[in-house]
């Protein structure tokens, strides 16, 4: 009994965590003098040029850090970020569009340094060293996509589409070869580009996704009147979260359940809107429904540009 108290008690403080506000470094007491500008001041940067107190003769550590806060790592803020966006990711987010965005990393920076790290994961940096771009999973994706009858099949495919043509199609056999083609390229290449450069990908995916969403989420119970620019850095923020997620799985070769951790964007949705789980589950799942027919209907648009131009062309 008494360690399962302690585990409820545990629970509660750690939701009562989540829930609170990040807090930051307590100010300095001391005096200091800035060796930047020779300001006297108290606290823990300058006033007029925003050095740090903690400055002093330059050494390896300094060096090191220098290094490192080019990639974000050298930096308070990106540790802060990954841990709020792993255990309170919706609550972080709050935060960050309340004001509170010297606090976090930049979201759009912190992407493209989670899109370097995912990128070197894909192409062998993991625990196997194996390449990704090069599963078979992929090849067979393309041998399916360039699939190219024998003769033998050819000729009676031709015959059939002759005997269309002159019943109903205005495309000859080479036009209609032409169209396949070239969406078969297109394919090809969408599906390349998604399993390389998964990140990237997804926020090309997120805007699609994001403007349906916004019409779902616009009016929730935590922001009443959120803005689509708020909403779209969030979605970005949730993004990075489903990153972390992917990077660390992507690393133990766990691809599956780093597919899968795209559904953990619920988490960041649910936290900021203050919606309960059904509903939340319910928004987003219609918000997808629709953004696909959506992704649909522009997939159909950009066939038909394709045999129009064909026509003209060939």
């Amino acid at each position: 009994m008494k360690f399962k108290f302690n585990i409820k008690e545990r629970w509660q403080r750690f939701k009562a965590w989540r829930e609170q506000p990040s807090q930051l470094a307590p100010l300095s007491d001391e005096s200091h003098e800035c060796e930047c500008c020779h300001t006297s001041f108290q606290g823990n940067y300058c006033p007029r040029c925003g050095q740090s107190w903690r400055i002093g003769r330059y050494s390896f550590k300094t060096a090191t850090l220098g290094f490192l806060d080019v990639w974000g790592l050298g930096n308070r803020g990106m540790f802060r970020t990954i841990r709020d966006l792993i255990l309170r990711p919706g609550y972080m987010i709050r935060d960050y569009l309340k004001g509170m965005q010297t606090a976090y990393f930049p979201p759009f920076k912190m992407f493209f340094v989670l899109a370097v790290f995912s990128i070197l994961v894909m192409h062998g940096f993991n625990i196997k060293m194996e390449t990704y771009a090069e599963d078979e999973s992929m090849e067979s994706v393309e041998r399916s996509l360039k699939y190219k009858p024998d003769k033998d099949e050819t000729i009676i495919d031709h015959t059939s589409l002759e005997a269309d043509k002159t019943e109903n199609s205005p495309f000859s056999v080479e036009q209609k070869d032409r169209v396949k083609d070239i969406y078969t390229d297109l394919l090809v290449y969408l599906v390349r580009f998604s399993v390389r450069f998964p990140s990237i990908f997804s926020l090309l995916v997120l805007m699609l996704f994001s403007g349906v969403l916004y019409l779902f989420f616009r009016h929730c119970p935590n922001i009443p009147d959120l803005r689509y620019s708020e909403f779209f850095v969030s979605l970005v923020y949730a993004n990075n979260m489903c990153s972390i997620y992917c990077i660390i799985l992507g690393f133990f070769c766990l691809t599956t359940l780093a597919l899968l951790s795209i559904l953990l964007v619920l988490i960041p949705l649910k936290q900021l809107s203050g919606y309960s789980w059904v509903r939340t589950i319910l928004k987003t799942s219609v918000a997808f429904v629709l953004s696909l027919v959506l992704f649909l209907t522009i997939f159909f648009i950009v066939f038909f540009l394709i045999m129009g131009y064909v026509a003209v062309m060939y």
